[in-house]
């Protein structure tokens, strides 16, 4: 389990995304991000890229996420796109400012 011990954040952005069943964008960049939070609440798994293109289950994938998991990302102020293995759930996205 991932801890944020970044320095301090003024602003927490949430954002939800229904199950993408095709390479979606999960959040764009934002050179303004301190720390992202990606949280897969499907019950299938969630496929990330970080950085732009297309995210596939097979191939092109940064790392997946199961069910409940969740990843904080320190210091990305890059964009992700997302996948589900099947269409359900949701993935929550919160962006630390």
């Amino acid at each position: 389990m991932s801890e944020f011990r970044s320095r301090s954040a003024a602003v927490a952005v949430q954002t939800n995304v229904a199950s993408p069943a095709a390479s979606t964008s999960l959040v764009a960049a934002n050179p303004a991000r301190k720390a992202l939070i990606i949280s897969n609440t499907s019950t299938s798994i969630l496929y990330v890229l970080l950085g732009t293109g297309t995210v596939t289950a097979t191939t092109v994938q940064s790392f997946q996420l199961a069910t409940l998991q969740h990843i904080v990302l320190e210091g990305f102020t890059g964009a992700a796109q997302g996948i589900h293995s099947a269409s359900n759930g949701s993935v929550n996205i919160t962006e630390l400012l």
